[in-house]
């Protein structure tokens, strides 16, 4: 009868069997020397038993052990490759691909082309696109390091183009400016008017504050959806230069050419008058 196998050859063999396709001739005698290290006393036996390597090779992966840490840093210089090993860039596989990507930004590349940062407005999925149709095979993440190489960057747009005055610009403004002078000589009217901001009318939260009594705020709609409005409160509002004064009407209709002459009408008939 088959003696039972110990509980450790059997936790060792499964871990041999995940990683053995992973691990070249020498990492699996490094491999196998650790684990025997990790179980002490008859260790050695134990990954022998579960991997099948022999005894020997298990104990040179030990000396191994042992001299790499007693060099300096606790390491051992390790190459599985040739110097020059190794898939190629993406830039010694197409040398033209720099000067494929640079050009077809260059169109529509902002700032001062001298600077040493520039920017663009294409994405990187069209740029790689835009090099594909024209031969050359790059992913749109290699596009993106490849124009971090070329000195672009994501940036915003900055207002600084005025355009060109024109030498009649502050002519209507003069114009006005005399034209309310003049009526105001005469002690006629001078009003500014212009629409305020539209309110829903109903129980809807606003800005600010207001005294109640302690705990007990005023309730509200948790939504300020239209349909929960009793209308829409449309101010209009005119100014009077001449005294200093304001007058508001608040309309529900539509902010027209009519409520607007209907409102300056209302003023008129009950400040205007009193005022002139």
């Amino acid at each position: 009868m088959k003696a039972p196998e110990n509980k450790d050859v059997d936790i060792v063999r499964k871990k041999y069997q995940m990683l053995r396709q992973e691990l070249d001739e020498r990492g699996r005698r490094l491999w196998a020397a650790v684990e025997a290290k990790v179980l002490g006393y008859g260790g050695i036996t134990t990954v022998a038993q579960a991997t099948g390597l022999a005894v020997s090779t298990i104990r040179l992966g030990q000396l191994e052990l042992n001299a790499s840490a007693a060099k300096e840093g606790n390491s051992v210089e390790r190459r599985l490759r040739t110097p020059g090993g190794g898939r190629k860039s993406a830039i010694e596989k197409d040398a033209t691909l720099l000067h494929a990507l640079d050009t077809l930004v260059d169109p529509t590349t902002r700032g001062d082309p001298m600077s040493p940062l520039r920017w663009t407005c294409k994405s990187t999925r069209h740029l790689a696109q835009g090099l594909e149709q024209q031969g050359h095979q790059v992913s749109h993440t290699k596009v993106g390091q490849l124009l971090k190489q070329l000195g672009y960057s994501l940036q915003g747009t900055r207002k600084t183009q005025e355009g060109i005055s024109h030498p009649d610009r502050d002519k209507q403004f003069t114009y006005l400016n005399q034209q309310v002078q003049a009526f105001q000589r005469r002690g006629q009217p001078v009003v500014s008017v212009d629409a305020k901001k539209k309110e829903l009318i109903g129980a809807f939260a606003q800005g600010g504050r207001e005294y109640q009594p302690k705990e007990h705020p005023e309730a509200v709609q948790v939504y300020d959806f239209l349909s929960l409005a009793d209308g829409k409160g449309i101010p209009y509002g005119v100014y009077d230069l001449t005294t200093n004064k304001g007058w508001v009407s608040v309309g529900t209709d539509h902010d027209t050419a009519q409520f607007a002459v209907q409102t300056i009408r209302q003023w008129w008939c009950q400040m205007g008058q009193q005022a002139y």
